[in-house]
């Protein structure tokens, strides 16, 4: 499976083998109880967090016009980095599973984001980049095998309704490709994510190779069509080196594999919601760095989104919703 069988690379937090036997079925097994599934929460919250930065960082730092070269180096070079640390490439089957789950939760997923931004307030676009968690929530009964919480679609129209006071401001408006872009979007990452549940990762492969395996697949999807569709790429000087570095290194490889990671530990539906916090983080950025206001109904708007995410991290009653 390795490509240097010979030596063996030093493990590391983000590239821990994956467990025989699949992950826990409520991320609470093993050790730590309670104190090991809050800290596996908190560090894959990190990554929305992280992917909250993206619109000042994009809008302050890069060059317009060029999305599709923006997703592309987010997600190519910090793949084949991801490669040379780990030095594990997909065996049987997990090239056709990598190949999936890339163009899901990379190739696809980024070009609509950025589509969704660029013909929609970007309130609008996060509102529907919100209805992700329940999504996931519907998704879960086919894929795997999971009764429908109507709790956790309760839930998640809250956190909706929470990041729409935050974000939507009263001059907003619509636009049907825009819609659809946003709504697809956050359609393919629910479905990338829930499939990620599903196969989990094979024996003795961490997250980081996982991760690596995602982001080359949907760098390498991502090249044509930035060719075809933006041609030549723009100048970059050193504020948009800047901003590439952070969408790649920091928004790209770490929050990635903390994201694979969390969601092979913890309840799908649960990690689902905490992709929340991103347009929260992105109005906090924007208040404190752009002198965007937040007011009262903002304020509200939080609290909702806030209690929608604690709400996700909860399990259902008598364990009727498997993990």
């Amino acid at each position: 499976m390795r490509a240097n069988p010979g030596t063996t690379p030093t493990a590391s937090p983000l590239d821990t083998p994956a467990p025989s036997g699949g992950s826990p079925a409520h991320g609470g097994g093993g050790r730590g109880g309670g104190s090991g599934v809050l800290a596996r929460t908190a560090l894959t919250a990190l990554a929305p967090a992280v992917w909250g930065t993206t619109y000042v960082v994009t809008t302050e730092l890069l060059p317009p016009g060029h999305p599709m070269f923006a997703a592309l180096l987010r997600a190519l070079p910090a793949g084949l980095i991801a490669l040379a640390l780990t030095r594990t490439l997909p065996r049987g089957n997990w090239w056709g599973k990598a190949a999936v789950l890339g163009v899901l939760n990379i190739g696809l997923f980024l070009p609509l984001l950025f589509t969704a931004a660029e013909r929609l307030p970007g309130g609008v676009a996060a509102t529907l980049g919100a209805a992700q968690p329940m999504v996931v929530a519907l998704l879960a009964v086919p894929v795997l095998r999971q009764r429908l919480s109507a709790r956790r679609l309760g839930w998640g129209l809250v956190g909706v309704l929470g990041v729409g006071l935050v974000v939507i401001g009263p001059s907003a408006a619509l636009d049907a490709v825009g819609v659809a872009a946003g709504l697809g979007g956050a359609a393919t990452m629910a479905l990338g994510v829930t499939l990620t549940k599903r196969w989990g990762r094979p024996e003795g492969v961490g997250p980081l190779a996982l991760t690596g395996w995602q982001l080359t697949a949907g760098g390498l999807f991502l090249l044509p069509a930035t060719l075809l569709f933006e041609g030549a790429p723009p100048a970059v000087d050193g504020r948009a080196a800047l901003g590439y570095l952070w969408l790649g290194l920091v928004g790209g490889l770490l929050t990635y594999a903390l994201w694979f990671q969390g969601i092979g530990r913890l309840p799908v539906t649960g990690v689902a919601v905490l992709g929340l916090l991103s347009p929260l983080v992105a109005a906090v950025l924007g208040a404190l760095l752009l002198d965007q206001t937040l007011g009262a109904v903002q304020l509200l708007g939080f609290a909702l989104a806030l209690a929608s995410i604690v709400a996700g991290q909860l399990p259902e009653r008598g364990g009727a919703a498997r993990s």
